[in-house]
């Protein structure tokens, strides 16, 4: 028994490590760029071993969104929840995206923003896998959003659909034009955006100063 728990934990180790390794590449290269002999190389690990751990290229890309996705969820997501439901909650969630995107916890700029790009025109499993993570964060921030309208926090006759497709798509510019050009300054401009949508919404200055503070030249 030890034996075969012994081979279950380095089996896990094994694959938290080669998924690590999978989403970086990813989100330099695309999804359809993922390989099992470049993951392979990249993981110091043999090319029968990632293919004994996936199976098929499709298995390992959907993995690979998986952990993507928890990697998010740890950088971004979690860390917000110190704040309670509502728009300084959602100021700490916009700047920790900016911070995601801007130090580069995944080395291509925003892993999504990638595999977007990759599979937008394709169809499929991992193309669902990747639209179903977008929607995923964007009706996150929309519900954080309605808190703060119902919660008189916000303008009461403010869109929270429509402020959280503005602060996406705002972010995801500032993503694109930083890789493209290797500068911060996109971010420092979609801080600045954000920060005007919000006030004009109806947020207090200081409940908004996790965005405001933000140092993206530093």
């Amino acid at each position: 028994m030890n034996d075969v728990d012994g081979r279950r934990v380095r089996g896990d180790a094994s694959r938290r490590i080669v998924l690590e390794r999978a989403a970086d590449l990813a989100s330099i290269d695309g999804l359809d760029g993922l390989s099992i002999g470049r993951l392979a190389t990249a993981a110091d690990v043999s090319k029968s071993g990632v293919a004994t751990l996936f199976g098929t290229k499709e298995r390992l890309q959907l993995a690979t969104v998986e952990a993507a996705t928890q990697r998010f969820r740890e950088a971004v997501l979690e860390p917000a929840r110190v704040e309670p439901r509502g728009i300084r909650r959602i100021a700490l969630l916009l700047d920790l995206w900016i911070a995601y995107s801007r130090d580069r916890v995944f080395p291509g700029g925003c892993f999504f923003a990638a595999a977007a790009a990759d599979l937008d025109a394709k169809t499929g499993p991992v193309h669902d896998a990747v639209a179903q993570a977008f929607d995923s964060w964007g009706g996150y921030l929309e519900v954080a959003i309605g808190y703060a309208i119902d919660a008189g926090e916000l303008d009461g006759h403010a869109d929270a659909a429509q402020l959280a497709f503005e602060a996406t798509a705002l972010l995801d510019g500032a993503n694109a034009r930083s890789v493209l050009s290797g500068s911060r300054e996109p971010y420092l401009r979609a801080r600045r955006a954000l920060t005007d949508r919000l006030l004009a919404a109806g947020a207090e200055p200081e409940a908004i100063r996790a965005l405001t503070e933000g140092d993206d030249l530093a």
